[in-house]
């Protein structure tokens, strides 16, 4: 089957990006600061990506228990929705409403144009470039003409539609377990806290107990979001392909099942959530690996052990290696634990990001920022996390404004972006 169709080109603008998550937003507002126009095309109902629609309860860590390493826009971000929630007690913790808000805010601040419910559907390259980015929306389809593209999709969609090459999962094509995240309501925090028991321990009383269909002990449990209130960011699903819609609906019916037996655990097992109410579940579920876009470097495990430093660095970033089990069996769960152990990083030690990662190989005008830039699953499981998207995307966002008007990204002066990465408060002690 030819489906075609005239497609009107509704807008032309210097930088266009495409995913609205941390690493789009801070890519927007990095770009637009440094005087591009910009577009931003956002698929789900809101900005903010896993920490608002998937419903992630926390950020993640800005430091490297010495440096604020996710400086710049993440410190903002950071700073400004603490000074408004004032519910909560705990620094990284997410309240989605209040952080939908605060990036729809600085956004139009900035005067970056973006649409919700706006879908890529295709793209159009020639000369190794991209020309055209062509998107789905409620008013049908258009094309948005750009000097410069920016993936920010997290599966890698614009630049893998677009034919860049690409990894995926381990050796056999498995990825790690995606999580649907749930909201509850109804915590008596105190009492849990003064109580000193331990979910996760506990956890396997619930196993004998048959409360639990599948007995998974990696179980992060539940931050506290508001006064009652908590984020659950537990459960697996298992063999779960972030590419096939199919198997994307298997994962979200599991996902709203799996936090029915969870409601049944807490109730019962865990003090302090005697009248706990599960609230709801994430409108959007939390893939942790997709594609991986082959840029003009790889970051690697090796980069990672020695704290590698790069001429061309971009920022800087410190959380450790974080590749959930693959199925349920302590064996899986024993050797995640030991591996994150033994290469955890001291504080103050960190590893170096080079602005390569962020070059689409074979293209001229298109880079990727956040959870689909080019790593080996080992640093992309470190780096993936919303404070290293910040670092991403707004090394991004400068480097397309600077090549905007040739539209090359390669021919930027490395030097210029890390000064004025700096400027904007980017973590980069190596570079003067």
């Amino acid at each position: 089957m030819i489906f075609s169709r005239d497609i009107p080109i509704k807008k032309r603008v210097q930088v266009c990006i495409v995913g609205g998550g941390p690493a789009g937003c801070a890519g927007a507002l990095a770009a637009a600061r440094n005087g591009a126009n910009v577009f931003l095309a956002e698929a789900h109902t809101c900005l903010g990506g896993l920490g608002t629609a998937g419903g992630v309860p926390l950020f993640m860590t800005f430091s490297d228990g010495i440096n604020f390493v996710a400086d710049g826009i993440g410190r903002e971000v950071l700073e400004r929705m603490n000074a408004e929630d004032i519910a909560s007690p705990m620094v990284n913790s997410i309240n989605p409403e209040i952080l939908k808000r605060l990036y729809e805010q600085m956004l139009l601040e900035a005067e970056v144009e973006f649409t919700f419910m706006t879908e890529l559907i295709g793209v159009e390259v020639n000369d190794n470039k991209v020309t055209y980015a062509i998107f789905n929306s409620k008013s049908g389809l258009f094309a948005v003409m750009a000097d410069v593209f920016i993936d920010c999709t997290g599966d890698g969609d614009l630049a893998a539609r677009a034919g860049a090459d690409f990894m995926f999962g381990d050796d056999n094509n498995a990825v790690m377990p995606s999580t649907l995240t749930s909201a509850w309501s109804g915590i008596n925090w105190e009492k849990f806290r003064k109580s000193g028991a331990n979910p996760r321990k506990i956890l396997f009383e619930a196993f004998d107990d048959g409360i639990f269909r599948n007995n998974d002990p990696h179980h992060t449990g539940i931050n506290q979001t508001g006064r009652t209130l908590g984020g659950g960011n537990m459960g697996h699903l298992f063999d779960l392909n972030p590419l096939d819609e199919k198997s994307l609906t298997d994962g979200l019916i599991e996902g709203r099942r799996q936090a029915v037996e969870f409601e049944r655990y807490y109730k019962e097992y865990i003090p302090g959530y005697e009248n706990v109410e599960l609230t709801g579940t994430a409108s959007l579920l939390g893939i942790r690996e997709s594609r991986r876009i082959v840029g003009d470097y790889v970051l690697n495990l090796e980069d990672y052990k020695a704290r590698q430093v790069f001429d061309d660095e971009i920022g800087r970033y410190s959380y450790p290696i974080d590749i959930h089990p693959a199925t349920t069996s302590q064996k899986d769960q024993n050797e995640f634990e030991r591996l994150m152990k033994s290469l955890q990083y001291q504080s103050g030690e960190s590893y170096g990001i080079p602005y390569r990662i962020l070059t689409v190989k074979g293209f001229n005008n298109l880079l990727t920022a956040g959870r689909c830039i080019s790593a080996d699953r080992y640093l992309q499981s470190s780096i993936r996390v919303m404070p290293g998207c910040f670092i991403t995307g707004q090394a991004a966002g400068v480097a397309a404004s600077l090549a905007n008007a040739s539209g090359d990204i390669r021919g930027i002066d490395v030097s210029e972006l890390q000064h004025k990465l700096k400027k904007l408060g980017a973590f980069l002690p190596y570079i003067e």
